[in-house]
């Protein structure tokens, strides 16, 4: 049997397993300091305050998807497809940033089998630095700078092929009850972390562009969802083109293009509320299209991104 001389980690945020996860999930969450960039010990204090005025909601989110978040086993499927489709000579790796398997742990795992390259690789295709680099700290944190980063990949053709054959089928059946309107949505940022130079707001703008490119509809538009807080965050909001459709009578075909998995802001924000909210202010049909998982074009597409690192 042939060696494992390549590490592959996959990178991402995490979530919750059970209930009792919620609260420590939500409090490494909040005491990131790329997404408070408070100093210590302030940081500390507001991140626990934080974590207890959401703890309700977040757990009736949880309790809709079954009592946990169903981001992990679906990581572990994507690292098992990937590591099949590499083959010989690589061990596929998940790592959480803010629930197990955290990234100092499996860093430590890694270090342990010796391998000859380590190569990180987000599920968050465009890089920003409240999740990619908020990753690729915590690895060189806990294991030094020694591995090869993947920053990005927001026009990965196969990324984008698993959209469109996605999609397709979605605006089929939206397009018999009118022309669609579609709708790329993505998690949204707040406006400051874009002034300040973050690329993520651009990169969307650019797996957009190509989509479009790529699908023709003659109706699409890039929103932003998930808003929380108080700060001014970039737009148009989701529900805001919700509503516009509505008013218009538009089906409606929902796309998100920053997720590769489903979670509660796919399951719940989109399948739920967006839905509830569409066909309340007047849109005659919503589809909602699936991300992108362990898609085969997808797949392919993140072990060409490996072999090529």
């Amino acid at each position: 049997m042939t060696s494992k001389t390549t590490a592959v980690v996959l990178l991402n945020v995490g979530g919750p397993s059970s209930l009792k996860d919620v609260y420590p999930f939500l409090v490494s969450f909040f005491s990131d300091p790329a997404i408070l960039t408070f100093p210590l010990p302030f940081r500390y204090v507001l991140s626990r305050i934080l974590a207890s005025v959401r703890l309700k909601k977040s757990k009736h989110i949880y309790e809709q998807l079954g009592g946990g978040s169903p981001l992990l086993p679906q990581t572990l499927s994507q690292a098992n497809s990937l590591e099949k489709e590499l083959g010989d000579g690589y061990k596929v790796f998940v790592a959480m940033r803010h629930a197990a398997p955290f990234i100092k742990d499996v860093s430590h795992d890694v270090s342990a089998n010796s391998f000859e390259k380590t190569i990180l690789l987000p599920l968050c295709p465009h890089y920003s630095s409240t999740t990619n680099g908020s990753f690729f700290q915590a690895w060189e944190a806990a294991h030094g700078p020694c591995a090869i980063r993947i920053p990005s990949y927001p026009t990965l053709d196969g990324f984008l092929e698993a959209i469109v054959e996605l999609t397709t089928p979605c605006y089929t059946r939206a397009k018999k009850e009118g022309v669609p309107r579609v709708l790329f949505t993505a998690h949204g940022l707040p406006e400051k972390i874009i002034q300040q130079g973050d690329p993520y707001q651009r990169q969307i703008e650019e797996t957009a562009a190509a989509l479009k490119k790529k699908m023709g509809f003659p109706d699409i538009n890039v929103c932003y969802q998930s808003r929380v807080g108080f700060l001014p965050w970039i737009g148009p909001s989701l529900e805001e083109e919700i509503r516009k459709a509505g008013k218009e009578k538009r089906p409606l075909v929902v796309v998100p293009i920053s997720f590769v998995s489903e979670h509660s802001e796919t399951l719940i924000e989109l399948d739920v509320d967006m839905k509830i909210l569409a066909l309340k202010a007047g849109c005659p049909h919503y589809e909602r299209v699936q991300t992108v998982q362990t898609h085969p074009s997808f797949i392919k597409g993140l072990a060409s991104l490996v072999r090529n690192s």
